[in-house]
């Protein structure tokens, strides 16, 4: 089904990042236009999602030319979900980012620049040309390395270097996956490649393709050993700025990945066991990472490469039962890892730092707000009932009925793994006595007024009441990871919607 307006969540990020510039010194008036453009943005994901919920497909063809020779923006159900998921996020940040981002880094073009970033995911979603995948990740690249280095402080400057410099390579790779494919088959939309390399005779140079995508895709989503950059860059920017980094970017990548390898290339056994060996590799290396970090952020930080793990495994099983945990853990993981960056800035604003050797006492003079804080913990480790259980469920599951039993055993360790650094977390944070300190730390958050202070504790709150509602409501979200799963071991109907013919053979 033909529908212009699915182009509505990328042409209003534009509109808003441009409007902001008009604004540049008018610190807030871009405060309010940007929370006023992602609350539209997130009513267009909304309409978007539920649109796409009862249509099954929706397509438009850039300019008018007709798939496979124009440009194709397609929205399934698993494209509108990441488009509502991103929205959710976006506006949650933007809120936060009105407290949490200091004036001057405001009038060096955060707004502008943080709208060129969601620019740039919506875009990814959407695109069902491969090219024009390229495209949205250097949008997004550009705009995450100037974030990163907004304040041009020594730290942020060295992790956008490291950043910066992977990134890079993974677009190298990218676009030479992409030039090896065009050579191939004379075509970029991913419907008909779908079509095109089914028909390759050459398995090889098909497989060859397929490993520098995944190699390309693999570095941005920060799987072993491609994932030091992520640990050395995420903790050194704004809070605000690493919640996007942590919640979205890097899953944008395991989209991309979940996109290609079960449109165009159909993992084989190599292919496969590639998937659950890096997987396995990943969750290990990324738990024990946490393990030994004393500084929140870069725990954090760890705790997003271990759980990438989980991604790249159920693809690696690529059953519809792994395939569907792989989507559920998505869903969780963007709200909660967004969550926990935000909630670890009001940490830092209370405590004036993020070293846990430091911490102390948060629960005797914020027992509220440190319950909060414990929803969104110990959603990330999956206690039963929160959010983060039931994907790991099926994915358990999963690993049991595919005998890929290393890659249960690495899931379990890097649970239970995951569950002690958060125990000792909580346990450091929040229930011991802050240690006696020369100077005693500036509680920035109790200054401030009622007002601003809610600013930052209400995005906390409404993407904690998000991750709840994933747990408690596990039947709704396992109904739409079903869906998707669905769809994505069925691609018939996708090539359909977007070639506007029947498939013959395939």
């Amino acid at each position: 089904m033909t529908d212009n307006s699915i182009i509505l969540p990328v042409i209003a990020h534009l509109f808003t990042a441009v409007l902001l510039i008009f604004f540049w010194r008018k610190v807030r008036i871009q405060q309010a236009v940007s929370v006023a453009g992602n609350i539209l943005i997130l009513g267009f994901s909304i309409g978007l999602f539920i649109k796409t919920w009862r249509a099954g497909y929706l397509t438009m063809q850039a300019g008018d030319w007709q798939a496979p020779f124009g440009i194709t923006f397609v929205s399934d159900v698993f494209s509108s979900t990441m488009i509502l998921l991103a929205g959710i996020a976006g506006l949650a940040v933007s809120i936060y980012s009105t407290v949490g981002i200091s004036r001057h880094r405001i009038q060096y073009g955060y707004f502008p620049i943080f709208h060129f970033l969601l620019l740039g995911l919506n875009g990814a979603f959407l695109t069902g040309d491969i090219f024009n995948l390229y495209v949205w990740f250097e949008v997004i690249i550009i705009s995450s390395f100037v974030l990163m280095t907004l304040g041009g402080r020594k730290p942020q400057v060295e992790g956008a270097i490291k950043y910066v410099t992977l990134n890079l390579l993974a677009s190298v790779m990218f676009l030479t996956a992409v030039a090896i494919l065009y050579g191939l088959t004379g075509s970029l939309n991913m419907a008909d490649l779908s079509l095109k390399m089914a028909k390759i005779e050459n398995r090889g140079l098909v497989n060859i393709t397929g490993l520098l995508f995944f190699l390309g895709f693999g570095i941005k989503s920060a799987v072993f050993p491609l994932y030091f950059w992520l640990p050395s860059s995420y903790h050194t920017p704004p809070s605000a700025i690493a919640a996007v980094f942590g919640g979205l970017l890097t899953k944008v990548g395991v989209y991309a990945l979940l996109r290609v390898f079960t449109l165009i290339f159909i993992p084989d056994e190599f292919t496969a066991t590639m998937f659950t060996i890096v997987a396995t590799a990943t969750l290990l290396t990324g738990a024990f990472g946490a393990f030994i970090k004393r500084n929140i952020r870069k725990l954090f930080s760890y705790l997003i490469v271990c759980h990438i793990g989980f991604l790249i495994g159920g693809l690696g099983m690529h059953t519809s039962e792994a395939l569907a945990g792989t989507v559920f853990y998505l869903i969780h993981d963007i709200i909660v890892k967004t969550n926990i960056f935000l909630a670890a800035g009001i940490m830092y604003k209370i405590s004036g730092t993020t070293n846990m050797d430091k911490l102390g006492g948060l629960y005797a003079d914020y027992p509220k707000l440190s319950l909060l804080v414990a929803v969104v913990l110990f959603s990330m480790v999956g206690i039963p009932p929160l959010s983060g259980f039931w994907p790991k469920i099926w994915l358990f599951d999963a690993a049991f009925s595919t005998d890929t039993w290393y890659l249960l055993i690495a899931m379990i360790i890097a649970s239970f793994i995951t569950l002690f650094v958060i125990a000792r977390l909580w346990s450091d944070a929040f229930w011991k006595t802050r240690p006696v300190q020369e100077v005693p730390p500036t509680d920035d958050f109790s200054a401030m007024s009622w007002y601003r202070r809610s600013l930052l504790v209400t995005p906390v709150l409404v993407l904690a009441a998000v991750s709840l509602y994933i747990g408690f409501g596990a039947e709704h979200i396992a109904r739409l990871s079903e869906r998707i799963a669905t769809d994505l071991k069925d691609t018939a109907p996708y090539i359909k919607a977007v070639l506007g013919r029947e498939i013959v053979n395939f």
